[in-house]
């Protein structure tokens, strides 16, 4: 079993970057395929990045393609999502996710695991 633990959210004005990172603790990370997804206010939660097992794939939605980029660390247990030129529209809560089996792109089950969230807030 693995749990995971989010940080690196704020807040930035419309333009700006934010690092978010996520830990997870437990053995063999680079057994999970890992994803990161957001929910904004009175929306449901959506597929916004994924990354392979040994980071040789990554996935990403449409609305960050080109502005968000995920990667990771196996040595630190560790995945990153680098968010540049954010809009107002991506405020959410956003969530990495861990999954043996499949890669958590949002087309399959849902992940195995989730961590608690990091609050992203983009101001206009």
């Amino acid at each position: 079993q693995v749990q995971l633990g989010e940080s690196g959210g704020g807040l930035v004005q419309a333009g700006g970057s934010l690092r978010l990172s996520c830990v997870a603790s437990g053995p063999n990370f680079n057994t999970y395929a890992m994803g990161w997804f957001r929910q904004a206010p009175g929306k449901e939660r959506e597929f916004v990045a994924a990354i392979s097992r040994s980071a040789d794939m990554t996935q990403y939605s449409d609305s960050v393609k080109g502005r968000f980029a995920t990667s990771r660390d196996n040595d630190k247990n560790t995945v990153f999502l680098q968010m540049n030129s954010l809009k107002p529209e991506d405020t959410a809560v956003y969530y990495c996710a861990a999954d043996r089996r499949y890669l958590p792109n949002g087309l399959g089950p849902q992940p195995e695991y989730w961590g608690q969230g990091t609050q992203v807030t983009v101001s206009s």
